[in-house]
């Protein structure tokens, strides 16, 4: 009950937690941004609360999506905050079922920021390019009194095109849940490098546009949903889809893909592996009939060869893994990430 009554009671100033993509941050959308009325342009909207919008053009839907990406720190294991913000667009275009087309960056640059920097960044920023297939045709730049910000700011939209958008309230009872790959690399790549833990091996962040994976599922049939589980993790996403499609998600935590490296360094800090951010991984709601072809098909790809089905939809409402030892829990929301400034 307090949990509940701290989410239904809107306080007077936001505060980090708003931004964590958990439960607080729904709140804050909800009681806040959906007060805007004009928000369909006669397809789906902001009143979906879905990875992007879809508008209507002939025969197809543009598909368009945007994100501000404000990463601590901007140089980390496995990318950096050019990488991570052409992935986390494309990759918001893909769980929507769209080829992505074309993107837009708009940085906004803190003063004495070393020019060096933003070449590599520049340079990520073309090579996640190239990886995805699409361009960045247009941009804008602004550079603010060092005491204004501390960091650069990349706010990267994007626009892409498909016959059929995928919605992340489509599932169905009977669907298999398929995860594209291991889970919290990212949020524990982050808070471990942030804080200079040591744990054998480094930990990496999955960054990766993954629009050639999702292609791939796909074109294998049955996708009936679709999210990418970045704040809040997996965690926030299954009870996000589950909510949204009014169905039960039943988990198998034998199935759960996580390193051991990341579930190790996740034990020693606290933290639930499956409430931290992935910036290279989707959840996909599948026909069961057509499970097994889709992630044959995910497999092949250069980002789904972990990929696995780790449950299975049902009637009933949120979500619930069944333990290694037999018995069962519920997966609760996060109020929002454990690991602040991840993307």
């Amino acid at each position: 009950m307090e949990k509940l009554s701290a989410i239904q009671k809107m306080p007077e100033k936001v505060s980090l937690i708003h931004g964590a993509g958990g439960e607080m941050m729904q709140s804050l959308i909800s009681g806040v941004f959906a007060a805007i009325r004009n928000n369909n342009a006669g397809g789906i909207g902001l009143e979906a609360l879905d990875d992007g919008a879809a508008i209507p053009f002939g025969d197809q839907y543009i598909v368009i999506t945007t994100d501000n990406h404000v990463i601590k720190p901007i140089f980390f294991p496995g990318g950096d905050i050019g990488r991570l913000s052409i992935s986390g667009t494309v990759n918001d275009l893909a769980m929507m079922g769209a080829r992505p087309i074309a993107l837009t960056n708009g940085v906004v640059i803190p003063e004495g920021f070393p020019i060096e920097d933003l070449r590599r960044i520049v340079k990520s920023v073309d090579e996640a390019l190239e990886e995805a297939g699409c361009a960045l045709v247009t941009g804008d730049t602004k550079v603010l009194p060092k005491e204004a910000l501390d960091s650069i700011i990349i706010n990267t939209a994007g626009i892409g095109i498909t016959d059929n958008p995928i919605r992340d309230c489509g599932l169905k009872p009977g669907n298999k849940i398929i995860v594209t790959g291991t889970i919290g690399d990212h949020g524990i790549a982050i808070i471990a490098h942030r804080e200079g833990f040591k744990f054998g091996s480094e930990l990496r962040s999955d960054v990766a546009p993954i629009w050639k994976t999702v292609e791939a599922a796909l074109d294998a049939g049955g996708v009936t949903a679709m999210k990418d589980p970045t704040r809040g993790g997996v965690a926030s996403v299954l009870n996000e889809m589950a909510r949204k499609s009014g169905v039960k998600i039943v988990v198998l935590e034998e199935s759960l893909p996580i390193r051991q490296d990341v579930r190790a360094a996740a034990d020693m800090l606290g933290i639930d592996p499956l409430e931290v951010a992935n910036e290279g991984k989707a959840v996909i709601g599948v026909e069961a009939d057509q499970a097994e072809a889709v992630l044959e098909a995910i497999r092949k790809t250069r980002y789904g060869r972990d990929a696995v089905i780790i449950g299975s939809v049902e009637e009933g409402s949120g979500v619930i893994m069944k333990t290694r030892i037999g018995g069962q829990r519920f997966i609760e929301p996060p109020l929002g990430d454990p690991v602040p400034r991840v993307c």
